[in-house]
């Protein structure tokens, strides 16, 4: 692979987590609607706005890689729609179910994030690298916020 190539490639994955952060914004935005419990609410939010910082920080590189961030063009995570809209389908009557649906797509956002720190030909640079592991650093706490919260609730 040549150094463009590899540049394309680099942009492509920050791409693909910019994209993964949208269609998370997304689902916990509708989330939101289903729920009346204050601290589920809180969660989602926080969630979101995580999302939206790592966005700002994903596209900030995506500019240092000389590329254009993704738009919000729908074509990526049509899976990840499809999946989530399933699960808020059968998890959307109880407390716990709720709990249940965030801890599945956290851990869907986790791994998408670990392939992509992991990737033997992406050879990410310093900054990107700590970027990457603060990022799943992030999403690995959201996750455990959602487990204890599941824990204190089953």
């Amino acid at each position: 692979m040549n150094m463009r190539e590899y540049i394309e490639y680099q942009i492509s994955a920050l791409n693909d987590l910019i994209r993964i952060n949208r269609d998370r914004i997304m689902g916990y935005r509708q989330r939101i609607t289903m729920t009346s419990d204050d601290d589920l609410e809180d969660l989602l939010t926080d969630m979101i706005f995580q999302s939206y910082q790592h966005i700002e920080e994903l596209t900030s590189n995506v500019y240092k890689l000389g590329g254009k961030p993704a738009k919000n063009d729908g074509r990526a995570g049509k899976f990840y729609h499809s999946w989530t809209d399933l699960k808020a389908f059968l998890f959307r009557e109880t407390r716990k179910k709720m709990l249940d649906y965030c801890e599945l797509c956290e851990e869907v956002v986790r791994n998408i994030y670990q392939k992509a720190f992991d990737d033997r030909d992406l050879h990410w640079d310093k900054k990107e690298n700590i970027l990457l592991k603060k990022h799943l650093k992030d999403i690995e706490n959201s996750y455990h916020h959602v487990m204890m919260l599941k824990d204190g609730y089953a």
